[in-house]
């Protein structure tokens, strides 16, 4: 299965000047967050695939207009060709917007999900916007990461975790993957192709 993953920036070449030859044969988009929902409308009816969204701290127009044929998997475990995806928005609280949880929120948040984890045996991909606590992450209260992200690792190794939120620019895929045990994470600023096999392989 081929997944495009996108956050944080409006890229050209899947907007604007969009190429479906540049982008073939795409099952499935994963949303990282802080994208207008024009954006996701678009690529969602222009790959004619699911897609399934997280809010970045910034998505606050998604209330009042989300985007057209698009999921919002916060809080949600959901299986899509055999392929258990799970998401969880937001970022740190640093001012008191919407989308922006304490650590304890957010761990609140995920003991709630514990027992659906456990019932789907397990999650393959998980999406955030923010970033596992010291992977990544930033010192400044909005970009540090969730420690108890770290914690969804280290116990139910996903195959993937993607998240946004942080802005960098990469020479090379390879700079935005740190593995952990055998889960990938990935900042998927911009946006990111990768594949999964959904027999259990990944590459």
């Amino acid at each position: 299965m081929k997944i495009l993953s996108v956050s944080d920036y409006v890229v050209s070449t899947l907007y604007e000047n969009f190429d479906t030859e540049r982008f073939p044969k795409i099952d499935l988009i994963l949303s990282c967050g802080d994208l207008p929902p024009e954006y996701l409308s678009f690529l969602a009816a222009s790959f004619n695939v699911p897609l399934y969204y997280v809010r970045g701290n910034h998505d606050i127009r998604y209330d009042s207009k989300p985007p057209d044929g698009c999921i919002d998997l916060n809080g949600r475990l959901v299986q899509f060709w055999g392929v258990n995806l799970l998401g969880l928005e937001g970022s740190r609280w640093y001012s008191g917007g919407p989308h922006q949880y304490t650590e304890k929120e957010m761990r609140k948040i995920i003991r709630g999900l514990r027992f659906k984890i456990w019932w789907q045996k397990g999650v393959d991909i998980i999406i955030t916007h923010a970033p596992p606590r010291y992977i990544h992450d930033a010192e400044d209260l909005c970009h540090r990461g969730f420690k108890s992200f770290r914690w969804l690792i280290d116990r139910y190794c996903p195959r993937y975790f993607i998240h946004g939120h942080i802005h960098a620019e990469f020479k090379d895929p390879a700079e935005r993957t740190t593995i952990i045990s055998n889960t990938k994470v990935v900042n998927t600023y911009g946006y990111y192709l990768f594949e999964i096999d959904i027999h259990g392989d990944s590459e």
